[in-house]
């Protein structure tokens, strides 16, 4: 049982992160029905400027976080400025070719800045570097703050999208971007602002990451990417509690399948979760089947 307790708190930490990235898909599709590929690397980057804070400018863990979350931020708004805008009216298949040529642009532009080498994150010190006794179990006193952040930052999330003037643009724009702009809604501004809201998930998971695994890479970003988007799918793409739901339950299982049975079969499981979910329920957990005519 303490095997299992353990493996629980990892699963819960682990599909913080997941959720986290998650977010970032699911309400950018939500948006502007784009799947949103470059959003990992995003988060490798928010990886890399925390890393760079803590080691080059001896900021705390908290001050490198928000640096990374705003710097993300200005990243997503100047992608989708550049790189989707022109593309609004294109096709489907256009934009996600070039989603996909942005993630390959800022995984190899990082790699030509910053070499190919794995960088070890910075210890944690401090209560972070201190381990808390429950019930026989030895529990990081990181995996609490991963957790706490990742709370804090999805009840911050639904307040913005339930209680704020853009939050319900967004939900506006979602259903109707036509008749949202007929009721003054400005939308460019408003896509522009869940690009940004996504990228500093994005910044913070990054950061988390590093902190979680103790290295970062520029290639790091495409697996854990995969697997949110699997997270998001499994929830219902373009359901923010559905995202929630979708990241906990993917890291849950990847943990008890790595301790339970083997590490090498982890990923096999998660993807094989992606293909029953698609054949089962297409619209994932919390997601609702839309007609469309023709």
């Amino acid at each position: 049982m303490e095997q299992f307790f353990q493996q629980v708190i990892n699963g819960i930490s682990l599909g913080s992160i997941y959720a986290l990235i998650a977010l970032g898909y699911t309400m950018v599709y939500g948006i502007i029905k784009l799947i949103n590929f470059a959003h990992c690397d995003i988060y490798m980057i928010g990886a890399y400027t925390g890393f760079f804070c803590m080691t080059s400018l001896n900021l705390g863990l908290i001050p490198s976080m928000l640096i990374a979350m705003v710097l993300c931020m200005i990243l997503g708004a100047t992608i989708e400025k550049v790189a989707y805008k022109p593309l609004r009216n294109a096709s489907r298949i256009t934009v996600l070719i070039t989603a996909i040529g942005v993630s390959l642009l800022l995984e190899y532009g990082m790699m030509f800045l910053v070499g190919a080498n794995v960088r070890a994150y910075p210890a944690m010190t401090g209560i972070l570097a201190e381990k808390v006794s429950i019930g026989g179990l030895s529990v990081p006193m990181q995996n609490f703050f991963i957790v706490g952040i990742t709370v804090l930052l999805m009840v911050l999330l639904q307040f913005v999208v339930k209680k704020t003037k853009l939050g319900k643009a967004m939900r506006a724009v979602s259903q109707d971007a036509d008749a949202a702009r007929l009721m003054g809604i400005n939308v460019n501004s408003t896509i522009s602002f869940t690009f940004m809201l996504g990228s500093a998930l994005a910044g913070a998971a990054g950061v988390m990451v590093g902190v979680y695994y103790t290295s970062i890479n520029p290639l790091m970003g495409y697996l854990p990417g995969v697997k949110a988007f699997i997270a998001a799918v499994f929830g219902g793409i373009g359901s923010i509690p559905g995202a929630m739901i979708g990241g906990f339950f993917i890291g849950m299982v990847e943990v008890m399948v790595a301790g339970y049975a083997s590490s090498l079969f982890k990923d096999a499981v998660v993807f094989a979760i992606l293909i029953l979910i698609l054949i089962v329920k297409p619209a994932g957990l919390l997601g609702k089947n839309i007609r469309e005519k023709v």
